[in-house]
């Protein structure tokens, strides 16, 4: 199972970045794909979805900021955030969006937003 994220970084207040993820064909081919976070000391809350059709969901916190997209024939999806708040400090994850069905994290990625 492959599951690695990257692009995550430092940014200030209004800042942008794009995370992008690579998922083995296992998860990725039959299944919509998230984008989680994991901030200190909770638990990880999905933010964005995507299914294999591209039908896109978000939870409120990010609505109109992030937005996800997939590209089925490279295994990958990713996340461009924009006007980052520093609640959206938290290490980010990919993985199925069927949360219930998760056994394994792969890499995240840490994002950080200063005040």
């Amino acid at each position: 199972v492959q599951l690695q994220a990257c692009g995550g970084g430092l940014v200030t207040t209004g800042g942008s970045l794009t995370l992008s993820c690579t998922a083995s064909s296992g998860i990725f081919d039959t299944n919509p794909m998230g984008w989680y976070r994991q901030a200190p000391g909770k638990q990880h809350e999905l933010v964005a979805s995507i299914t294999v059709s591209g039908f896109t969901t978000y939870a409120d916190s990010v609505a109109g900021r992030f937005t996800i997209s997939r590209d089925n024939a490279k295994n990958m999806i990713h996340l461009h955030m924009n006007t980052l708040k520093p609640e959206d400090t938290a290490v980010y994850y990919c993985n199925t969006a069927r949360s219930w069905t998760i056994e394994y994290w792969g890499q995240g990625t840490q994002v950080t937003v200063s005040s």
